[in-house]
Order: C-alpha cells, then structure tokens, then sequence
C-alpha cells in the first residue's frame, strides 16, 4: 500500500466500506437471498383464489358427475336452458358441455361474470380430458377395468449419479443446478453493474470538482484508474466473500437443525450409498438438492468460482466504465455512452438463463469463451458441473481480454479527464485510444 496506486485502492475501498450501505446490504443481502427462495411458497400460499362456483350444463350426461370440487372451485349441475344459467350473476360463471364433445368437434365453454384465470381454465381442460378418456375406455367392456388401472399405475423415482464425478460428489439435481445458476447469474449481473457504474459515477464527480487536475499532478493517470477499479472492485469480492461465509455457515450448521429427522436418516443413506431409492418417503429431487446445499466444500467452490469471475468480469467492464467517466462532464451524457456497454451485460444475463436450463449446449458453451458474456454464462454452468478446462480456457480469455481493454481504456482515460465542454463521439474516442 506504499505505492501510488495502492494508495488509491486503499482510499476507494476504506471510503465504500465504511459506509452504513455497505454493511447493512452486505448482512441483510444472504437474508433477502432466503426470502426470496421461499417468495414463491409464500406469494402461492397467499395467491388463493376465493370460492368459486360454476354451474355445469352438461348435455353429454357424464361429464358434470365426475367434476371434483377443490378448495376454490364448486361445480354445480344445474338442469336448466344456458340462457337462464348465463342470466344467473351470482355465481362466478357457466361451464357448458356439449353432447358432441365426446367426438371431439365441438368445444367446451366457460361463460364467467368476471375475469378467468389461466390455472382455473387448465384445471377444467384436464378434468374433462380425464373423464372423457375414461369414459371411452369403459365403452370397450373390460371387466375389472379400476383394477386393472390401478396395477399398470407407474410412479419411477429417478436418481441421477454423475459417472464423471468421485463417490460423495456424484450427487446431481437438475432443479437444484438451474435455480443456482439463476442466482448467481443475477448475483454476478447485479455486482458487475452496480459496481462498474460506481466507478464512472465516482470518476465523473471528482472530474466535475476538478479533483483529478490535483490528483494527477502526483499520481499518473493510468495508476490512477487502475486503483480506483481495483479499490471498487475489493468492495465487491469483500461482500461477496462475506455471502460466502455466511451461506456456508449456515449449511453447515443452520440447515442440518432445520431438517426433519426421517429426512436426515434418508440423506445419511443417500450420501453414503445405501438408500434404497424405491422405498424413500422424500422427494429424491429434494434429497438430492438437500444433499448438494449441505456440502460446506461445494458451497465454498462455488463462492471461489463466483470471485474469480467476478473479478475478471468486473475489470473488463469497469475499465469500459471508467473510460466513459472520463470522458463526459455529467450522468446524462454518460448515460448515452454507457447502454453500449449494458447491452452486453443484459445479453450475458440472457444467455446465462439459456444456459442454466441446458448447460452442454453449443450455445451455452461458445457464449462463456466470449469475454463479454462469460462471467453470466460460466456461472449460470458451473452448478451443473462441467469439466474443469472450459472454466479454464473462460478465465484465461477473459483476464487477458481485460489485459488488451484496459490498456485502450487507459488511453483514452488520460486524454478524458482533462477535457471539459464538450460531448464526445466515438470518432473523439477512437482517436484518443490512438494517441501515443
């Protein structure tokens, strides 16, 4: 910290980490991350629907007897014209079926005294196209027909064992895969914007107070750049460092409490081999992501993982951001300039989406080798498992890519801060990145 430029890290990052909003966000972002993940329980739980009763005009003389009620939804036989059911407003709508619906010619329709929804409209097409194709199978006269039924029912519970990994990480869930990768695709889409547009935000306030002109009479102006995205940028792993300590912490010793003890035995079994899958009384796509989120080691590579793309993502784009601070005198013409370099961070996120739901993908694959959409793709893959050289050939081209960028940046930086007035163009800053 005795040199120039680690004098600027050291002032970047002590004047961020002091502030109030770093450590509220950093303690209270692994809480949200929690809240989030049950969000979706929760807003279903709360979403229910009032009870709704339909009236059921049923000429096919079936169909109305094998509608079930549920919590939301009566079904009500009425027998009566459809006009007079439909003049009814006080029920929530009108089911009618025809006596041609059986030969599949004719639909079915829900007249409603308000707005449908689409869960409620499924709902009904699945029940009818139940009891209309048991109503054909009964036309054939098998005798013991429910019997029958009953013992051809199949209901496979599937394990998925990677071959390429070692006995205790061979566990695999999908499920569990995609919804990290989301999350870390988001984690990583969030940082790198926020704190690449901190940088240009801070570099813009300095220039506008004619800080820089004091500043760089001591400091050159490249070391100057280079520590302020490097003092940001150990913001950013700092916090997320912290995530990781904390997410860690609590699946090693917060999740074991929280898991029943049926299901603890069977995710003892699972790990060391010996459950009989046919026989467990828990979801194996639950075991297997229990399995996953209780390994303190998985989790710690993962965080690794998420630095090391973090950093190389965030010095490519930050050096992209910094030039632009440099180069205008206020936010509104650094937001013109800056959605040239958004735009590929909302592809990346994008294309991480794409890639958390089919990871081996020629898409997927080719997409982490390009730097500017790597960071969001790799981590959207990294949770499925893939093999080691790909995250080694991503990293390798994006810290070099950085390498080539900052030193363009780092021109036109040194030209940028020092002009005032003018709006530049990209010709002004092709020209700048020219100058020797």
């Amino acid at each position: 910290m005795n040199s120039k430029i680690g004098i600027v890290i050291g002032r970047e990052f002590m004047e961020r980490v002091h502030k109030k909003s770093f450590i509220v966000t950093t303690l209270l972002m692994p809480v949200f991350m929690l809240i989030m993940m049950a969000a979706p329980a929760l807003i279903m739980t709360m979403s229910k629907s009032d009870n709704r009763e339909i009236l059921v005009v049923d000429n096919s003389g079936y169909i109305a007897a094998g509608l079930k009620n549920d919590e939301t939804t009566t079904y009500t036989r009425v027998n009566m014209p459809l006009d007079s059911a439909i003049a009814r407003t006080d029920v929530f709508g009108v089911l009618y079926i025809p006596s041609e619906v059986d030969g599949g010619t004719v639909g079915v329709k829900l007249f409603t005294n308000g707005a449908s929804s689409m869960a409620l409209e499924s709902d009904i097409a699945d029940n009818i196209d139940k009891i209309i194709e048991q109503h054909r199978l009964k036309s054939y006269n098998i005798e013991n027909l429910d019997e029958i039924m009953s013992k051809i029912h199949s209901d496979v519970k599937l394990q998925s064992v990677r071959n390429d990994k070692e006995e205790g990480e061979n566990q695999s869930s999908t499920v569990l895969s995609y919804i990290l990768g989301i999350v870390l695709t988001f984690l990583l889409y969030m940082c790198l914007l926020l704190y690449g547009q901190m940088v240009m935000t801070s570099i813009i306030e300095e220039k506008n107070n004619r800080v820089l002109e004091i500043v760089v009479s001591s400091v050159k102006p490249t070391q100057l750049m280079l520590g302020k995205i490097c003092g940001i940028g150990l913001v950013a792993v700092t916090q997320i460092v912290i995530w990781g300590v904390l997410i860690a912490a609590m699946s090693a010793f917060l999740l074991p409490a929280l898991v029943p003890a049926e299901m603890a035995s069977e995710l003892t079994a699972l790990n060391s081999g010996t459950l009989d899958v046919g026989s467990a009384a828990t979801d194996m796509e639950i075991l297997q992501a229990m399995s996953i989120m209780g390994n303190v080691g998985y989790i710690i590579q993962l965080f690794g993982m998420l630095i090391l793309f973090l950093v190389g993502g965030f010095l490519l784009y930050s050096a992209i951001f910094a030039a632009i601070g440099s180069s205008v005198d206020n936010i509104q013409d650094a937001s013109q300039l800056q959605s040239f370099v958004i735009f590929p961070i909302i592809i990346g996120i994008v294309l991480g989406m794409t890639a958390a739901s089919d990871p081996t993908s020629t898409l997927s694959l080719w997409t982490s080798f390009i730097p500017f959409t790597s960071p969001m793709v790799m981590m959207a893959r990294i949770p499925s498992g893939i093999p080691g050289w790909q995250i080694a050939v991503s990293l390798v081209i994006l810290y070099a890519s950085f390498l080539a960028l900052v030193w363009v940046a780092a021109k036109i930086y040194r030209v940028g801060i020092f002009m005032y007035g003018k709006k530049p163009t990209f010709k002004d800053l092709l020209r700048w990145a020219r100058y020797k």
